[in-house]
């Protein structure tokens, strides 16, 4: 076996020359000085070497050790060679699935509104990439996990944390779902946090609703506004789904609002009946929106809705 001073004293010639070492390994001298270690083996009948490093960048120890590690893969069946491969590959492939790469994927595959998609997106930035974003996902553990909840909590979040949960547990599982990870952190973790108690706003009472619509017939702002907000009070309908309308959605004569899935928050088509004070409303729309698509166009551009869900309000 070799020992430092014989790797040290080696001094090279007109050719390479090899002093070996023990099983399989050994010390390769190049004409330019360059000394490389080397695992000679025999797999399937087919003889193979494996590079370790050069000396003494590679001391003597550190070459056994790596080279005991490939004599333990040769007896496994496995080619260290080819092993040292897909292993980089895994790195490579490691080093582009970040957390917030494989995030922006999921998201993008949600079948959302690209409004809430936008508040999802910067809830993330906020509260969960700063911590993980950048980290590959098969190194995010649940410790991890439970750092960006417990941080989100304390600072008086508890709804934000409950929200970050969910979607980091949905990025996990597309991620495993596209063999990127092998499982979801978020798992181990759910329970840790206490549940995250709902506060329901009281209820208004039919004379306060009554007082709403009539205190909106008063308000001096604008005349396409407060009608969209008394149709969203008449039906009960979403913000959205008010401001959205378009004319061949509504059946006046039979009173009746039929949205199209496309528009559900939920995806699927929805009728709403209409009270008599909401087609008193429509009919004294009509001759002002009607020859446009929607009941309540933008002022701008008559072609888009007077809201689409990318500006955070409505003006008034």
């Amino acid at each position: 076996m070799l020992t430092d001073a014989q790797c040290r004293a080696a001094k090279p010639r007109e050719g390479i020359y090899r002093l070996n070492d023990y099983k399989g390994l050994y010390l390769e001298i190049k004409p330019n000085g360059i000394k490389a270690w080397r695992y000679r083996f025999k797999l399937n009948d087919k003889a193979s070497w494996f590079a370790l490093g050069d000396y003494p960048s590679v001391t003597l120890g550190e070459a056994r050790e790596k080279c005991e590690a490939a004599r333990k893969l040769v007896r496994e069946g496995i080619n260290p060679v080819q092993n040292r491969q897909i292993e980089r590959i895994k790195r490579e492939q490691d080093s582009a699935n970040t957390f917030e790469a494989i995030a922006k994927e999921w998201l993008a595959l949600k079948d959302w509104e690209e409004v809430t998609k936008k508040r999802r997106l910067d809830m993330l930035e906020r509260v969960v990439f700063p911590s993980i974003g950048k980290l590959p996902v098969r190194q995010i553990t649940p410790a991890h996990v439970l750092d960006i909840l417990n941080k989100t909590v304390k600072r008086g979040a508890p709804t934000v944390a409950a929200e970050a949960k969910r979607t980091m547990s949905g990025v996990f599982e597309h991620a495993v779902a596209t063999l990127r990870a092998d499982t979801d952190p978020v798992w181990p973790v759910r329970k840790a946090l206490p549940p995250n108690k709902t506060q329901h706003k009281r209820a208004l009472s039919a004379e306060e609703v009554g007082q709403l619509l009539n205190d909106f017939d008063g308000h001096g702002g604008n005349f396409q506004t407060i009608k969209a907000f008394q149709l969203m009070w008449l039906t009960l309908s979403r913000p959205n789904e008010s401001v959205q309308a378009e004319w061949v959605e509504f059946d006046l004569e039979k009173g009746l609002w039929t949205i199209p899935a496309r528009r559900m928050k939920a995806r699927r088509e929805h009728v709403v009946p209409l009270p008599t004070q909401a087609v008193e409303l429509l009919k004294a729309m009509h001759p002002i929106t009607g020859h446009t698509k929607f009941v309540f166009p933008n002022r701008d551009d008559r072609q888009r809705p007077m809201a689409d869900g990318k500006r955070p309000a409505i003006p008034i």
